[in-house]
């Protein structure tokens, strides 16, 4: 959670549910929510410092390009306070706000308060989720054993339609 906070796209939407799973063998789900919001927080400060230290000088990356900054940015300076508070329960939106936050020079505190409501209410949704899928795994384990393979081959598929496609520009460009 930290990672997907500080602007490396892992998803929470598999990370809190199967963090949650687990709370069925000990844990509880409160200490599995309360992980979720304190790695959502800790990586929501290292980009707001990043955003901070950068402001308008982000010329841009693979993970985070000009265009992409500046669009956040805008969007950051129109909605202010509530784009961190909603920016949390976004998907993908949640794992860049805090860059224009900082950027903008958004109050930490005011920055906390919303990064740690709205991270809490994301983490506590997929965790309950995973926590459900945990109480009826039972019932739902013949159709990932069933359907698994099929899963796993859309993934590969979709993978090598990727690094083909990527290896198609890259020949372009030279």
């Amino acid at each position: 959670m930290t990672l997907e906070s500080a602007g490396i796209p892992l998803p929470s939407e598999v990370i809190m549910p199967l963090g949650a799973l687990g709370a069925h063998g000990g844990g509880g789900l409160a200490t599995v929510i309360a992980a979720g919001t304190a790695g959502n927080l800790l990586g929501s400060w290292i980009a707001y410092g990043i955003g901070a230290a950068l402001g308008g000088q982000w010329r841009g990356s693979r993970l985070l390009n000009r265009r992409h900054w500046d669009a956040a940015h805008d969007w950051f300076l129109r909605y202010g306070d509530r784009a961190v508070f909603f920016g949390r329960i976004l998907p993908v939106i949640r794992t860049y706000i805090s860059f224009p936050a900082g950027a903008a020079a958004m109050p930490a505190g005011r920055f906390t308060l919303y990064t740690v409501v709205g991270s809490a209410l994301w983490s506590a949704a997929l965790a309950v989720a995973g926590y459900q899928l945990g109480t009826h795994w039972a019932d739902i384990q013949p159709w990932f054993d069933r359907y698994s393979v099929v899963a796993l081959g859309v993934v590969l598929l979709g993978a090598a339609a990727w690094w083909w496609s990527a290896a198609r520009r890259h020949a372009r460009r030279r």
